[in-house]
């Protein structure tokens, strides 16, 4: 075969190939290849984002304080200038306090609810523990039964149950006693139902060990569950504990005495001293200080028990 032929051959294969290669289409290239090339820095959107919750969340806090620091404000102010517009106490002033201290027994009525606040937040957290603890490792004949009885319970409204405990407690003789205030209140079905999940998600494992380990169901309860729901009790406790101090009504029905716990004593001082708005952001100023102490002696296990949802 000549030259010429040969060099014919190659041009005849060269030109469909040249022409396939012109007539294909482009392969696209990756995402990440793409996104190499954008000018945008990379995590700008995340940290806009950020910022905004972060705003957010400082103005709803500053709306959540606020109403606490005016009212210790208003109490450290002169008594003549409790009105007045400036977010600044002025020079602090602790004359409302010394009068709320001397007109009514407020030492005294603040140990009378701190122990009512207390004895009750513990009988529920206690009694509470128990039946989750029944509810959740044991099963029983009737227990889902039993178990939306408990959360029905926590649909009834009080007015229903308020005149049939009264006319308990005055067969009983705890009337204007502060026994009176605690005993029908020491079961709380929203505590049962708050600690009987969180031991449902209780490894299971865990308790079958403490059996096969001759444990019985008491020590078991002591030594396996409770050091692993400190955080849960805890943060339930404080809940508890505030609820019990926040009540008004059921104090009001049980207690003939105004000076018996704050609750009552400073709704029958602000009767008493009408206008005299210093002197009762001072007295509520005072009923909120046990309130804090509690909250701030507790806040670690409340933070666990809302971030950490597992065991520790």
């Amino acid at each position: 075969m000549s030259t010429a032929a040969i060099s014919g051959a190659f041009v005849e294969v060269e030109a469909p190939a040249r022409r396939v290669a012109q007539s294909a289409v482009p392969i696209p290239l990756p995402a990440a290849a793409s996104a190499s090339t954008d000018d945008r820095p990379v995590g700008s959107q995340s940290r806009g984002r950020t910022l905004v919750g972060h705003l957010v969340l400082a103005k709803l806090s500053v709306v959540c304080v606020f109403p606490v620091y005016w009212m210790y404000v208003v109490a450290l102010r002169e008594p003549g200038d409790a009105l007045g517009q400036s977010l600044l106490p002025g020079p602090p002033s602790l004359a409302n306090v010394r009068h709320v201290w001397e007109s009514i027994p407020i030492a005294r009525m603040l140990l009378n609810t701190f122990a009512v606040a207390l004895a009750t937040a513990l009988g529920q957290t206690l009694i509470s523990l128990f039946a989750a603890y029944a509810f959740a490792a044991w099963k029983f004949f009737g227990q889902r039964a039993l178990f939306l009885l408990f959360v029905g319970s926590w649909l009834v409204p009080f007015q229903v149950t308020m005149i049939p405990n009264y006319v308990m407690l005055s067969n009983l003789g705890l009337l204007n006693t502060l026994a009176g205030i605690v005993v029908p209140t020491l079961c709380s079905a929203m505590a049962v139902l708050m600690l009987r999940q969180h031991l449902a998600a209780f490894p299971k494992e865990l308790l079958d060990a403490a059996r096969m380990d001759g444990r019985t169901s008491w020590g078991t309860l002591w030594t396996v569950v409770v050091p692993n729901l400190r955080p849960a009790l805890a943060s339930l406790f404080i809940l508890l504990f505030i609820s019990a101090w926040n009540e008004y009504f059921w104090p009001a029905m049980v207690l003939q005495r105004a000076d018996s716990v704050v609750q009552v004593g400073i709704r029958g001082f602000m009767g008493a001293e009408g206008n005299n708005w210093g002197a009762l952001m001072a007295a509520s100023g005072l009923a909120c200080l046990p309130i804090f102490a509690v909250y701030a002696l507790l806040q670690r296990h409340v933070i666990d028990a809302f971030v950490r949802s597992g065991l520790k």
